[in-house]
Order: structure tokens, then sequence, then C-alpha cells
């Protein structure tokens, strides 16, 4: 699919969401490579770094089958960035269990991910366990997690300054003739700049990183003549990017 959609003239970005480990096969792998359009930003969720909660959990996969997929993944498209789920206090969770899950996280080196606290759900099995991790132990171990996960994510965005990505301008920003768009690896991206390039992609010098967003400017030959710069011109054409 990924491929077909690829021909159609005019689409220039293509995402897709979410890949569950298990469904990463060889021949998504090497789309990843081979389709240009194809953004190097994955979503693979991991859930924890415990082969012990992942069993519990009734995931299907190991710590060591994601790292090795993640080692297949980059040997494919050395500058994809990944992003991840984690939840943390799953019942009968040990300090142990959560240790290895920091563990993971600091050998991958994630551009993002997402982290939560187990919650029970009626009816399900984890919610009937005795296992149950006190509150407290879980709002610690999340407030550990998060502080690496963000340390991951200002270290990436600090290491795009002095790049030049293509950027795909949403919509106007919160300052008077400020733009905002999105990077190929999903970074908020800020530049002063017309309205119109809203639905256009333009390549943009990164200035400076911040936590979650990046903040750049327009790379001269993207404003042309000073009137229209090469992203509106190309939606004059009708080209436009589609995600």
């Amino acid at each position: 699919l990924i491929q077909e959609v690829a021909k159609i003239p005019g689409i220039h970005r293509l995402r897709y969401a979410t890949s569950h480990p298990l469904d990463m096969d060889q021949d998504l792998i090497a789309a990843h490579r081979d389709v240009p359009q194809l953004m190097p930003f994955l979503h693979l969720p991991v859930q924890s770094g415990s082969d012990r909660i992942l069993g519990a959990m009734n995931r299907r996969h190991t710590a060591d089958d994601y790292l090795r997929l993640v080692e297949r993944i980059r040997d494919s498209r050395p500058d994809i960035g990944l992003s991840s789920d984690f939840i943390v206090g799953f019942p009968g969770e040990t300090d142990d269990d959560f240790e290895e899950t920091l563990a993971l996280v600091r050998r991958v080196g994630f551009v993002q991910a997402y982290s939560f606290k187990y919650s029970p759900r009626p009816g399900t099995p984890a919610a009937g366990n005795g296992l149950q991790v006190d509150e407290a132990a879980k709002s610690g171990r999340l407030s550990r997690l998060q502080d690496e996960i963000n340390r991951q994510q200002i270290a990436f965005n600090a290491s795009c300054v002095g790049s030049c990505l293509p950027v795909l301008f949403e919509r106007a920003g919160t300052k008077a003739g400020q733009q905002v768009g999105r990077s190929p690896y999903m970074q908020a991206v800020h530049v002063v700049g017309p309205a119109y390039l809203a639905g256009t992609i333009a390549d943009v010098e990164i200035l400076s990183g911040g936590p979650n967003s990046l903040q750049g400017k327009l790379v001269e030959s993207e404003l042309g003549d000073g009137r229209k710069g090469a992203g509106a011109q190309d939606r004059q054409r009708g080209i436009v990017a589609v995600e």
C-alpha cells in the first residue's frame, strides 16, 4: 500500500500509525529504505523492558526481540527516529523490572515517547491481579522514566541545530508573522514567514531546539522573489503534501 500510494503524483509525505513490533516484517522495514516519501519516523510501542512483565501483558515479544528489531530497522534506515509507548506499575512489576525498562530506553534512544501509569480496566485479568503496585511507587517510576525520555528528546532536538530540514507548514503560530509546521520527525518547527506557507513544504535552517519544538528560519531560496516561496508555487501547481 505504501509503495502504491507513493506513486501518486503530488504525494510528498507518507506516515502510518501505529505499528506493532510483530507487524514489522522485512517488507515494511525495506519500505523505510526504499520509499523516499515514507518519513523517517516510526512509532514502535514496546510497553516494558522486562520480559516477565511483557509476558504478563500478553505482548508476545521480548525485550531482546524489540532490540533486534530496532537494529534491523536502523540498518535499513540509519536516520530513522523512534517513538514508543510505556506502561509503568503493571501488576507485579518490581523495582528490578522497572530498571530493565529504563535500561531498554537508554539503549534504544527515542526521539519522543508516551508513558503512563497502569490503571485497572474492569473485566481485564490484570485488574483482578492481587499484586497491584502502590500508587506512590507508580508515580515515582513514571517520573524517573519521563525524566529519561525528556532528556533524550531534548538531546535529539539539540542535534538538529545547524541542519536544514524540509518542514510541512500547517498553520499560523501564536506570535505575529509566525508559521508552524512539522519536521520529518514530527517536531513542531516555528519560523517567521508568510501565511501562504500553510499546506506547503519548505526548507528551514534550524537555529535552536527546545524540549518540545524547534526554531528556525526559511532558507533564502524558499522566498523566491520575495512574494512567493517555492512551496507556494508548488501549491499553485496543485502539488501538496499529504500525511
